[in-house]
């Protein structure tokens, strides 16, 4: 869910806050093998066909797609935490029930991608050590506290409704494994936005103090969620060799504009006002106007200076270092199980 990888680039290859390096390199001169393997590398992709694992892909194809997958990945298991911490204060067993179910399957989601991640040849501990090291990026909108029960419904209207916009084009991305990876994800995510929207619909119901909260809410989360995009297609040059090798399949500004387009009657329906004054349909362009987004907040929050991002990332190593024993535990039951069928083979 939730990937910005075109646009926002790991610690290392970033020249400096706020931009991104290259995601192509500088060529080598290709033998008249490798020529021939690009070449059929491009027939495929022109061919709108897919890529697998075993076959030929030019490095920065592969480095590409390490980098979109694992930072996707990344925001799956960070995105537990903003939800998890509400699961013991859930409102009703009804309410509990459903946000287990949900924070359960965005762990699985993780799980789903770093498989398609060690695909390319990287293993799934050299992509936690990235995460855990600071190295690694997720998405920024993780990186903001959920400050009660609205909050969560707020997430999985507007955040999930965001990932859903962004993900359904990477079903048909390219690389075969990420993209079938993303038909289970994408339809589960589906039911998180329906859920969290008819977690608001009940509170709109309810009392002042209730509809106050969702309206409270919308306005903290809104621009965030449309920050979730990444930046402008002007200050994204790294989104047209992404486009052209056919992992991403539609631009940030077109994606941002189909969810303003597709979130403004939701929100008519549930009886909340999205804040932005220069939100109006534009008649001309069939498609609504919106106000301008705070980027510098973006690039300070991806960069390490958002309200939760030490949090988040102590929470993970935390996590991980709790659970050595269990990982030394099943390494020692694998070695013996291995111990004894050797010696039965024998």
């Amino acid at each position: 869910m939730y990937t910005q990888s075109f646009s926002v680039s790991d610690q290392d290859d970033a020249k400096s806050a706020g931009q991104t390096a290259s995601l192509v390199a500088v060529p080598k001169q290709a033998s008249a093998s490798e020529q021939a393997l690009q070449a059929q590398f491009d027939e495929r992709i022109d061919a709108d066909g897919r890529v697998e694992p075993r076959e030929w892909m030019p490095d920065a194809y592969r480095k590409t797609l390490v980098r979109q997958i694992s930072q996707h990945a990344h925001s799956e298991i960070v995105g537990m935490l903003p939800e998890g911490n509400w699961i013991s204060r859930a409102p009703s067993l009804k309410r509990k029930a459903i946000l287990i179910a949900k924070v359960q399957d965005e762990g699985g989601h993780g799980l789903y991608l770093y498989s398609a991640a060690e695909t390319l040849g990287t293993s799934r501990d050299q992509m936690l050590d990235a995460l855990h090291t600071g190295k690694a990026k997720y998405s920024s909108i993780f990186n903001y506290p959920t400050l009660n029960w609205a909050d969560v419904g707020v997430v999985g209207w507007l955040v999930d409704g965001a990932a859903i916009m962004n993900q359904i084009p990477l079903c048909r991305c390219s690389y075969g494994p990420y993209a079938r990876a993303m038909v289970r994800v994408c339809k589960e995510e589906s039911f998180h936005q329906r859920q969290g929207y008819e977690a608001l619909l009940v509170m709109m119901q309810g009392t002042a103090e209730q509809k106050a909260m969702v309206q409270d809410a919308v306005n903290r989360w809104w621009w965030k969620c449309l920050a979730m995009f990444g930046p402008p297609d002007a200050d994204s040059p790294n989104s047209a060799q992404g486009m052209r090798w056919g992992i991403k399949r539609i631009s940030n500004d077109d994606l941002r504009q189909k969810f303003v387009d597709a979130t403004v009657p939701q929100a008519k329906v549930l009886g909340v006002t999205l804040p932005d004054p220069d939100l109006k349909w534009n008649e001309e362009r069939q498609a609504h106007d919106y106000g301008q987004i705070d980027w510098d907040e973006f690039w300070a929050t991806v960069n390490g200076n958002g309200p939760c991002n030490k949090e988040r990332l102590g929470a993970r190593v935390k996590a991980w270092n709790d659970g050595a024993w269990v990982r030394e535990a099943a390494l020692a039951h694998a070695q013996k199980q291995q111990a004894r069928q050797m010696k039965e083979a024998a």
